[in-house]
């Protein structure tokens, strides 16, 4: 029943324009945008696309975690489709699982998908042994950082204001997440600030891993733990089916 619901969830998912140009085209775009264009001197030792692959991974998880899944959830609440799916045999513990199955099955897409481009472009990873373990494991913890934060919007508020709080925060993240602009060129006195946000520590983790070659960065896989722990348990303790 798990693995029906996640691949309705999915075919919807990709068959809404919005969800993917959201999940997917914007990701690329700028991908292929700022690597290819000297728009800002990103400094630090980095090639564009060394410095915008990992940061690009780590929009495309907030997009899929985040964004998209606050949105679709809480228009789902809105019109009684969670509702009606907690009361069918597939219980509401499973609708999640399969939400959660949906997101990591559309994370994996978009994965592939930007690393083949970035490949493409001339990126060259420089990366150890280890990352096989720790890319996986900073995007899990993201993507958990991130669904509990989107759960908790969806569960609180109006479909409306979902759309906008979530829309909004997506784009202040884009600005000051380490995503497209690097966290150097903010004041001094932010930067630790902003490396706290789950974005700044996705981003800058998976940008050790995979151009500085650092093993474990352990801050970052502490900061987005954190921040899981809370989203989830802050999205358990106030979430509403109706």
């Amino acid at each position: 029943m798990i693995a029906a619901q996640a691949v309705q969830e999915t075919r919807q998912l990709l068959r809404n324009g919005e969800q993917l140009t959201l999940t997917l085209i914007i990701p690329l775009l700028l991908l292929i945008a700022f690597s290819l264009e000297p728009l800002i001197d990103f400094g630090g030792g980095y090639t564009r696309i060394d410095f915008l692959t990992p940061g690009v991974i780590a929009l495309a998880v907030m997009s899929t975690a985040f964004t998209s899944q606050a949105i679709a959830t809480g228009f789902e609440r809105r019109y009684g489709v969670l509702k009606r799916l907690g009361a069918t045999p597939l219980s509401r513990q499973g609708l999640i699982a399969a939400k959660t199955v949906t997101v990591i099955a559309v994370e994996l897409l978009q994965a592939a998908i930007i690393l083949l481009i970035a490949l493409a472009i001339g990126w060259s990873p420089n990366a150890s042994a280890a990352a096989i373990v720790t890319v996986p494991l900073l995007v899990l913890l993201g993507t958990a950082a991130f669904s509990g934060f989107a759960l908790l919007l969806a569960g609180t508020l109006r479909a409306e204001a979902t759309l906008a709080a979530a829309n909004l925060i997506y784009v202040v993240l884009l600005g000051i997440g380490g995503v497209v602009f690097p966290l150097t060129k903010f004041p001094r006195g932010a930067r630790p600030l902003l490396e706290l946000l789950p974005t700044g520590a996705l981003s800058t983790g998976l940008r050790d891993v995979l151009a500085n070659a650092v093993a474990f960065p352990v801050k970052d896989v502490l900061v987005l733990a954190v921040w899981a722990v809370l989203s989830i348990g802050l999205a358990a303790r106030f979430f509403r089916w109706e």
